[in-house]
């Protein structure tokens, strides 16, 4: 069968082949959107480096680990509770979004802020985490294939 719209080569009568459902997913979002955050990371503490010194390069980059900790941990959780629980998962998310934010912000706070930090560079490398992490992510869920629905069964017709 062909068309007659294009000309081209002719189509055949084999099957179409289709992809399955993308392995790892939550692991593949993990590892590209660590790689986009620590690229732009390493670029921001440079010029944090070259403008205030040591202390703002180290500024940047506890800022900018701070976040990829933060949205680390969910990729992880949804990597082990997605597998064997997928229905939980969204409420797994909602309760380890919780913890997380009370968790660092008693951290934060217990702790305080050190001598060398520069505050303005640990909001420049969060805020560059961020972007960065938050692009690569939607970028990777949008080439992500999802199986929606079971494949059907092989039934041989008689």
């Amino acid at each position: 069968m062909t068309s007659n719209a294009e000309s081209g080569r002719v189509s055949g009568n084999g099957q179409v082949g289709a992809s399955g459902p993308t392995r790892s997913l939550w692991l593949h979002l993990l590892k590209f959107s660590s790689a986009a955050a620590a690229a732009g990371l390493v670029l921001c503490a440079v010029a944090a480096g070259l403008l205030d010194g040591a202390g703002g390069a180290f500024s940047a980059l506890a800022g900018g680990l701070l976040v990829m900790v933060f949205f680390g941990i969910s990729l992880l959780v949804g990597h082990f509770v997605g597998r064997s629980n997928p229905s939980g998962a969204i409420g797994v998310f909602v309760a380890t979004y919780f913890i997380k934010v009370v968790g660092f912000a008693a951290v934060l706070f217990v702790l305080g802020a050190p001598q060398w930090l520069h505050a303005h560079w640990f909001v420049a490398g969060a805020v560059t985490a961020v972007v960065l992490w938050q692009a690569a992510e939607i970028f990777g869920f949008s080439k992500a294939r999802l199986q929606i629905y079971n494949d059907p069964e092989n039934k041989e017709q008689s």
